[in-house]
């Protein structure tokens, strides 16, 4: 099975527990509004990789992520390459490798069967608390989000919930308590994560010769960081 892989990050600290090795995979429906990485947008992009290949690779940083790390597939949205994805799980979990999957939850019902059964933990990007700001600041769908999460429930997948927080748009705590409330039916969700909007993206859009959306928008601040985690509940 080929795959196309925009890159691997060996040793990656955030996007899961213990210690990652992370795959970006190539391709995205969706176009966010603060998304950092528009160059994993194009599926035709990247480099071709086999699932052997990447799977030699990623058994070399075993003895460094070991049984308290392992692997994260991102992207991009790597649901639009589910089978390279499901045939690198199933290889993984031959070596007995904890598998993440990073998501929007914007994937076929045919993807997400089949990814899923293979998933130990999802991390399930919720972007916005309304359909109408899914619609109108990444072109997705909110409803496609919680049918995903409801998916996650029938194959009893852990979920971490992400959230960007950014300034202006989704730093309130009204908007907060909205992203919880939507969380709550979800009873295999055991941790909310909130991410702060970052801009070191910028040269990334230039050099694609894109506008970047949230250009004038300011970062988010630790201390805006630190008071919404606060919020959070415990899981």
């Amino acid at each position: 099975m080929i795959g196309r892989i925009h890159s691997v990050q060996s040793l990656g600290a955030v996007d899961g527990p213990g210690v990652r090795f992370v795959v970006f995979m190539q391709g995205c429906p969706l176009r966010c509004a603060y998304c950092h990485n528009p160059d994993t947008w194009d599926l035709a992009g990247g480099t071709e990789t086999t699932v052997e290949e990447l799977t030699e690779q990623i058994l070399r940083y075993q003895p460094y992520f070991g049984v308290d790390g392992g692997v994260t597939v991102t992207g991009g949205e790597p649901l639009m390459q589910w089978e390279f994805v499901v045939e690198l799980f199933a290889a993984l979990k031959k070596h007995s490798i904890h598998t993440a999957l990073d998501t929007s939850g914007h994937g076929s019902e045919q993807a997400i069967a089949a990814v899923l059964p293979y998933t130990d933990l999802v991390l399930c990007d919720v972007k916005f608390p309304t359909e109408e700001q899914y619609c109108s600041l990444c072109g997705g769908s909110l409803q496609t989000v919680l049918s995903f999460l409801e998916r996650t429930v029938k194959h009893k997948n852990d979920v971490w919930i992400r959230h960007v927080v950014v300034p202006n748009l989704t730093d309130s705590n009204d908007n907060l308590e909205q992203i919880l409330a939507l969380c709550k039916p979800f009873t295999n969700v055991r941790k909310v994560e909130l991410l702060p909007f970052r801009k070191l993206c910028v040269e990334k859009y230039q050099a694609l010769g894109i506008d970047f959306p949230l250009a004038e928008t300011p970062a988010c601040s630790a201390e805006t960081l630190r008071i919404l985690q606060s919020r959070l509940p415990l899981f």
